[in-house]
């Protein structure tokens, strides 16, 4: 403890403050020994509190200690220890929560880690491509992955330095299937088919969706900030470079920003995806289903008239359905397209645009394949894409298994 007291009272008098031994001392006796706080926090405490009592800025004490050592991203291996970075901001996410400021990535030439900076530090707000120094950043480790956290000790100034990153960064991105896809943070290139696009209705996404190759699919996430010209349409091929890797509820996803470019290809790229056969009743058709408009650009559903990207447009007829089966055990969302809405409904896209036409109304066509499929039972057989199994074929069973009957008849003659 005597050399943490004598490094402060060293840093303090080079600015002109002469502050007692025993005054430092005391307060971190306080600290360390009556409240356990770590040193380094305990430390940061007591040089807090003489700051504010001497009007001193922290840029003056920080900054003004002679030479300032950086630390290379790579070599953060450890939590609880003060570094200073010099880096450059790669991305930043989008952030829910109000005790953060701003979340994302830093990268140098050694590698890339997660930054957080908490809204209680009142820290300059950082942008995507420009390079920093972090003074006084905090590394921590979170589900075995190291970070680093801004506080009130931190500060950040904007360089010049256009700060060269590579490895698991933007420059360097490999081109990957996405089976090979197994951790966050990692920038790589991908070859692959929009299987399908989701309605989207967060403004900070321009769009959403899942992209595949012959391997397996992926979620990807192309944010509105990122500003790339390019819009996906379902069933085309795409070269997407320098998209990042990333882990939302224990899911590995691809985000396109500012540093992502996207490419249409001819490349006819078959999707690899896991085929689901199920039986079970139809309990729900969900809104968004029956006769609905898209956009003729970016295929995406409207919303009264309007697309999410595009705005008002002049829409093109479809159908579809977003339905919901029960097992007796399980529930599973699924999604027919036009060809499969039609055979099981018997009502045409014709159909549809008259029955809606004649009731001024949509509404109708939707209410009608309720009243024709809800609660009865139906095998359906498609791939598996995220919580959709996407049908391909549909057959309308009996409610009563024949077969399943007499098993049933046996079992009980034996008992």
């Amino acid at each position: 403890m005597n050399v943490i007291v004598a490094d402060i009272r060293t840093k303090f008098h080079e600015l002109g403050v002469d502050i007692p031994a025993e005054k430092i001392d005391e307060r971190l006796e306080k600290l360390i020994v009556k409240f356990k706080v770590p040193q380094e926090e305990a430390k940061r405490s007591v040089v807090n509190f003489f700051l504010k009592e001497y009007n001193i800025s922290k840029d003056k004490f920080y900054g003004g200690q002679g030479e300032t050592t950086f630390s290379k991203v790579a070599d953060i291996s450890e939590d609880g220890k003060w570094v200073n970075l010099k880096v450059k901001v790669v991305q930043i996410w989008e952030n829910t929560h109000d005790s953060i400021s701003q979340v994302g990535l830093l990268a140098d030439e050694t590698g890339t880690i997660k930054f957080i900076a908490w809204a209680a530090a009142e820290v300059p707000a950082v942008e995507e491509g420009r390079s920093y120094i972090f003074k006084n950043v905090v590394s921590s480790e979170w589900n075995g992955k190291m970070e680093v956290t801004l506080n009130k000790s931190s500060f950040i100034e904007e360089i010049a330095d256009d700060i060269h990153v590579q490895s698991k960064s933007k420059g360097v991105a490999s081109l990957v299937k996405v089976a090979d896809i197994s951790e966050d943070g990692i920038w790589v290139d991908l070859k692959g088919k929009i299987v399908q696009l989701w309605e989207n209705t967060n403004e900070s996404i321009s769009q959403v969706g899942l992209i595949g190759d012959e391997t397996s699919s992926i979620k990807f996430i192309k944010w509105a900030s990122a500003e790339i010209p390019v819009d996906l349409v379902e069933g085309n091929n795409y070269l997407l470079r320098n998209a990042v890797t990333s882990e939302w509820n224990g899911k590995l996803e691809i985000t396109l920003n500012k540093s992502s470019s996207i490419e249409e290809i001819s490349d006819e790229i078959e999707v690899n995806t896991r085929d689901t056969v199920l039986t079970a009743a139809m309990v729900d058709i969900q809104s968004g289903s029956g006769l609905i408009k898209r956009c003729p650009q970016c295929n995406r559903s409207l919303t009264k008239g309007a697309c999410a990207e595009h705005g008002k447009v002049d829409g093109v007829y479809d159908l579809r359905l977003k339905a919901v089966l029960d097992t007796g055990t399980i529930t599973q969302d699924v999604l027919l397209k036009r060809e499969v809405t039609e055979e099981i409904s018997g009502i045409t896209l014709e159909d549809a645009i008259a029955m809606a036409a004649d009731a001024l109304d949509q509404g109708v066509v939707l209410e009608a394949m309720k009243q024709k499929l809800v609660g009865k039972y139906y095998k359906v057989s498609g791939p598996r894409v995220d919580r959709y199994v996407l049908v391909e074929s549909i057959e309308q069973e009996s409610i009563l298994d024949q077969k399943l009957l007499e098993e049933l008849i046996n079992e009980a003659e034996v008992i």
